[in-house]
């Protein structure tokens, strides 16, 4: 298996400690200054980027690589660059990430979410994981082999984009469809919510590798019925039909899918504790892996929860129409059947517009590029495993498929065994290790030496 194999000799000559020394001082104050800009994107067009595409296309102007920067719509900003490979004629890899963070009520944070606290040996603010983290470990890592004139085996092209918290719509979508030409030649990306740990044992750390992510169903519910005087019967009230079309969606219970990522997760993961998962109570044993059962549990079927209602505007009057919006998922091969169900769920009655209509994405595991992630975990952590996983959310590997690009999450970083990786994601208290940052620039340094 690709994780078992030796990493090979360390091309640089140095040893860990001191690996992309100038990446590993400065990704502290990188990820820190970035999350003390406010990005919030609040959906519907609304978020602001440019200020943080500012910061990185400085960052890098000031190493010597010419940033190309863009906006979809005034002040929603994205930042492509390119570093020259050894072998220009190879295919080129993609690193994405998104400057964007979804909102932050600063009363319900031990630090305030904008101020980039360091605390606890860890960088505290919205974005910390999701994803300023990434951006930092790229920022710093690439800027290192930029001053010390190292050039990765191929080209490398970058990307920090706008909106993805909103589908990508002002981001990696636009840029996929208005200026592809950025990414010619790239065959393979990586972005976030991969490459992170889970802790087994002092001896075994598990280093989940995405490489299937579930698709995107986010639907606007709307019902019509008769206006009228709240004291008066009504036997059309759109309300009423309504919230019963919701209450049904979200009280419904999909089947349990095996995708041929979660067997494959579940298999790595059956003879790394030694127990069989892919027998008997398949969600009860996943529940048992602890904060990461969230998100894994989310993976074995599709998925729907109501988020939004609106409808009338006086305590006695019948409104005419009501709407509703849901967050809807589905797993890779499963979009028609999903979608069969949610129409039968909530009737003829109910008209469902999509809000954002996404992809699922599903890949192998194995490759070379498998093999390189494998290795470099491995030379920075001898207890590491790799695995894949899928992930319950979306990302913008979505748009970036779309030009034929093999995608993964691959954002190493070593965590504490009881912190709530998960809980991070639109979470509060959102935070990141120090040391964790610093292992991710060192495994990052050497992935992109090896790929």
């Amino acid at each position: 298996m690709a994780d078992k194999a030796h990493p090979g000799p360390d091309p640089s000559g140095r040893g860990s400690d001191d690996r992309a020394a100038g990446a590993q001082a400065e990704v502290v104050d990188l990820c820190r200054d970035l999350l003390r800009i406010d990005t919030v994107n609040t959906g519907n067009g609304h978020g602001d980027e440019r200020a943080a595409a500012e910061y990185v296309a400085a960052k890098l102007s000031e190493v010597g690589i010419e940033p190309t920067v863009l906006e979809s719509e005034p002040r929603r900003t994205s930042v492509v660059a390119r570093l020259e490979g050894a072998d220009p004629s190879r295919p080129a890899l993609l690193i994405h990430g998104h400057l964007d963070v979804v909102p932050a009520v600063a009363d319900d944070w031990r630090y305030h979410p904008f101020s980039g606290e360091i605390a606890e040996d860890c960088l505290w603010g919205r974005g910390a994981i999701d994803m300023k983290d990434m951006d930092a470990m790229t920022l710093a890592v690439v800027r290192d082999l930029a001053r010390t004139g190292r050039k990765p085996p191929r080209d490398i092209v970058l990307a920090f984009v706008a909106d993805e918290e909103a589908g990508g719509t002002y981001g990696a979508r636009w840029l996929v469809e208005n200026h592809p030409e950025l990414f010619d030649g790239c065959t393979d990306a990586i972005g976030e919510v991969g490459g992170f740990s889970y802790t087994v044992s002092d001896d075994l750390r598990l280093y989940l590798v995405e490489t299937a992510q579930k698709g995107l169903a986010w639907m606007r519910l709307t019902v019509d019925g008769r206006a009228g005087h709240g004291s008066m019967v009504s036997d059309d009230n759109a309300v009423t039909a309504l919230c019963e079309a919701v209450a049904r969606l979200g009280r419904h219970q999909f089947p349990i899918v095996v995708t041929p990522t979660v067997r494959a997760f579940l298999g790595e993961l059956s003879d790394a504790l030694g127990i069989e998962l892919l027998t008997g109570d398949i969600e009860a044993t996943v529940a048992k892996l602890g904060p990461i059962s969230r998100m894994i549990g989310a993976t074995l079927r599709n998925t729907v929860n109501p988020t939004q209602l609106d409808a009338g505007s006086k305590v006695n009057v019948i409104p005419g129409r009501a709407t509703a919006h849901v967050d809807g998922r589905f797993l890779p091969g499963q979009e028609e059947e999903f979608i069969r169900q949610i129409d039968e769920l909530i009737g003829p009655d109910v008209r469902r517009d999509w809000v954002v209509h996404d992809i699922a994405l599903e890949t192998p595991f194995s490759g070379p590029m498998v093999d390189a992630m494998a290795a470099s975990l491995r030379a920075e952590d001898p207890a590491a495993r790799t695995i894949p996983y899928m992930l319950s959310g979306g990302t913008d590997a979505k748009s970036f498929s779309r030009l034929g690009m093999r995608c993964f999450g691959f954002s190493p970083l070593k965590l504490p065994a009881d912190l709530d990786f998960s809980g991070m994601f639109h979470g509060i208290d959102e935070r990141v290790p120090l040391e964790a940052l610093r292992f991710g620039v060192r495994v990052l340094d050497r992935f992109l030496a090896a790929v």
